[in-house]
C-alpha cells in the first residue's frame, strides 16, 4: 500500500499465518502476528458481550506507533502507520484497497 505515514501491512488469516506482506520486516513479524490475535480476541470478547456480529475495524495506539486492525472477510488487515494525525488518510487507502469505496 503506497500511502503516505504507512508502514507496513500485512493480511492475516484465521489461522494467524501471513497471506501478504507489503515492508514488513521478518523481525517484526512475531510482534505484529501477536497484535492481530490480541486484537481478534478483544473483538470477540465485544462481539460476546454487546450480543453483535460484524465489526468494522480497531485502531490501537502502540509503542512503536499506531495500528489498524481491518477485517476482510476471516481475514485481517493490519496497518501500521505513523501517526493518529494519519488515520484518515490510512481509513479511505485501506478500504480502496479492499474494495470498499
Amino acid at each position: 500500500m503506497d500511502v503516505r505515514g504507512v508502514r507496513h501491512t500485512a493480511l492475516v488469516g484465521p489461522d494467524g499465518k501471513v497471506i501478504a506482506k507489503a515492508g514488513l520486516k521478518e523481525a517484526e513479524l512475531p510482534a505484529e502476528l501477536t497484535l492481530v490475535a490480541a486484537g481478534r480476541a478483544v473483538i470477540g470478547s465485544l462481539q460476546s458481550n454487546l450480543n453483535t456480529e460484524g465489526w468494522q475495524e480497531l485502531l490501537l495506539d502502540v509503542d512503536g506507533g499506531p495500528v489498524l486492525l481491518t477485517p476482510h472477510g476471516n481475514q485481517v488487515l493490519l496497518t501500521a502507520f505513523d501517526d493518529v494525525s494519519s488515520l484518515g488518510r490510512v481509513r479511505y487507502a485501506v478500504r480502496r484497497l479492499l474494495g470498499a469505496v
